[in-house]
């Protein structure tokens, strides 16, 4: 009985669930394209035959359907909760800028896939069909914002909310996995640079210097 409690374990292929299968399956749609990316590709990048990857998921479009749910989730979940608080339109465009760079960062893959199809399939068209709708809804925050008169009204409220959240979807160029600045800190510069800008505050005037004396 000892002998058969101490016998190491029989060695064979790593397991994989079907999270893992996801994940790795969002990290090539990234690299190769969705379209150049086969099952069989991602069966050999696991050590897997191509049976069993499909014993985790039915199709390729099904792990696409679900990473596209994932950004897309994260995203319309963060503008219906800053819609219901009691917040003022441009308090609430803020918190929206911030909250949606935390998410991108916290989901960077899915994200930056979102960001990255074209309609090739159904799952691409209801995906951009979502995406246009949430844009619809960012635009509208623009506009109340300019109607309270807390954002510039000599830029078109449509143009200012294109220049504002492609500012955000930019940060999938250059933000990596494991990046310095962590979600939080790169949402408060984003946020800070959209709606404080870049240039210095005046501050206050010099102290008037008496007279027959130098300022040192």
């Amino acid at each position: 009985m000892d002998e058969e409690r101490t016998a190491p374990a029989r060695r064979g292929r790593p397991g994989y669930d079907q999270a893992t299968v996801l994940r790795r399956a969002i990290e090539l749609f990234n690299q190769r394209g969705y379209d150049g990316t086969s099952v069989g590709d991602l069966a050999n990048d696991l050590g897997l035959s191509k049976s069993a990857i499909y014993h985790h998921v039915p199709s390729k479009e099904h792990l696409l359907q679900q990473a596209l749910d994932e950004a897309l989730g994260a995203l319309t979940a963060a503008i219906d909760r800053i819609e219901a608080a009691d917040l003022s339109a441009v308090e609430r465009l803020r918190t929206t800028v911030r909250s949606s760079v935390v998410i991108l960062v916290e989901h960077l893959p899915a994200v930056t896939l979102l960001l990255r199809v074209h309609g090739n399939s159904a799952a691409e068209q209801e995906a951009l069909a979502r995406r246009r709708g949430l844009d619809d809804r960012l635009a509208a925050m623009v506009r109340a914002a300019v109607a309270d008169g807390d954002l510039r009204a000599d830029i078109e409220p449509d143009v200012l909310s294109r220049l504002l959240f492609g500012m955000v979807n930019s940060l999938v160029e250059w933000v990596r996995p494991g990046h310095d600045e962590s979600a939080e800190h790169l949402a408060d510069a984003v946020t800070a640079l959209a709606f404080d800008g870049l240039l210095m505050r005046p501050g206050p005037p010099a102290p008037a210097v008496a007279s027959g004396h130098k300022r040192v």
